[in-house]
């Protein structure tokens, strides 16, 4: 049972988020949708698994880097895709497999291959893999075996 759930100050955009959101993942869905005054308030709602609650406010509050979601994936394929979607319409590359989406929000998109060679014993190649992974906007994996496999 999970006991902490992340809740989400948007600015005027709660609603168009968790469509967007549900949309972009493959296992999602919206729990509930409250309203006040007739107008969208608060969403619960799931990306894989994890419970979100999105509410919809004033400007007060702002994202920033300091937080982030990690998704971790096993292909090229689903790096791919996931990266392109959240940085589409707006949304920001940043370095290392993290980009911020069109609202804001902070996101890690990691291939679980980056951790493994990460892990590896062998310290001069797990450095190799991660003076690749820092030359990196978004994460390939191709290009981090091959560092390790020279390394």
């Amino acid at each position: 049972m999970q006991t902490i759930t992340p809740f989400l100050w948007f600015n005027g955009q709660a609603e168009e988020a968790v469509n967007f959101y549900v949309s972009t993942f493959r296992s999602a869905s919206v729990k509930e949708v409250q309203q006040m005054g007739g107008a969208f308030f608060y969403a619960e709602f799931t990306l894989q698994g994890q419970n979100f609650i999105a509410l919809n406010a004033d400007g007060t509050f702002k994202f920033n880097p300091a937080i982030s979601f990690m998704v971790e994936l096993d292909t090229q394929e689903e790096v791919d895709e996931y990266w392109d979607k959240l940085t589409a319409n707006g949304g920001k590359e940043s370095q290392c497999g993290w980009l911020e989406d069109k609202f804001g929000l902070s996101w890690q998109i990691v291939p679980r291959t980056l951790t493994k060679l990460m892990r590896d014993p062998n310290k001069q190649k797990a450095n190799a893999v991660m003076q690749a992974m820092m030359k990196m906007k978004k994460i390939i994996i191709k290009d981090l075996e091959d560092a390790y496999n020279q390394a």
